[in-house]
């Protein structure tokens, strides 16, 4: 992988983009997911600030986006504690950027 790869944000690949943690049983996994639904650079960090720097500014002057969130109440209450900062992140972006909504949908 050459330097431009590692650096570069791929292709939003569906919208609305769906993220479904049915079978997300350790953040780990979750990182993983965003990462390809939302075509993260392959220097993602796997945190909370690392998902707040790449998204900020995304979906500026790329048309609307929505995130639909699926199984997310299935989580573990550990899991979903965690994934508050996630829903976090996502109402920062909200606000930054009106064009990005998200909808917990189970």
């Amino acid at each position: 992988m050459d330097i431009q790869e590692y650096y570069a944000f791929k292709e939003i690949k569906e919208n609305p983009i769906i993220l479904d943690f049915s079978k997300c049983k350790y953040l780990g996994e979750i990182h993983l997911m965003l990462k390809e639904k939302f075509g993260l650079p392959e220097y993602y960090g796997e945190n909370w600030d690392a998902l707040w720097d790449c998204l900020d500014g995304l979906f500026e002057d790329r048309g609307n986006f929505v995130a639909e969130l699926h199984a997310f109440r299935s989580l573990s209450a550990e899991l979903q504690n965690e994934c508050q900062h996630m829903l976090e992140v996502f109402d920062d972006v909200h606000n930054e950027s009106l064009n990005f909504t998200y909808q917990i949908l189970s």
